[in-house]
């Protein structure tokens, strides 16, 4: 018997460090390599991701994405949104 299917919010923030980010359109935007968990509610507010491209975000900075931005995770985290420009080094 398979178990219950999970929800995003069953997961634990150390399950999804790793996993690849995907933007709404297919495109890999880098790995998840942490978490940032309010604890006064102990949910995720944002993850962060490493190694961008780098015509996406100059310098290839580590991003903090919003966590209301994700659609869903799975093998990978999906994103609902992303800026349609390239975001600047120094936003």
């Amino acid at each position: 018997m398979m178990p219950p299917p999970r929800h995003m919010t069953d997961l634990h923030a150390s399950e999804i460090r790793g996993l690849p980010v995907i933007l709404p359109s297919g495109r890999l935007l880098g790995t998840v390599y942490d978490c940032f968990v309010n604890t006064d509610e102990w949910s995720c507010t944002h993850i962060f991701v490493s190694d961008p491209p780098a015509d996406l975000v100059e310098g290839r900075t580590h991003l903090a994405i919003p966590w209301k931005w994700v659609r869903s995770v799975s093998d990978v985290v999906l994103l609902r949104w992303f800026p349609p420009t390239p975001l600047p080094k120094n936003l």
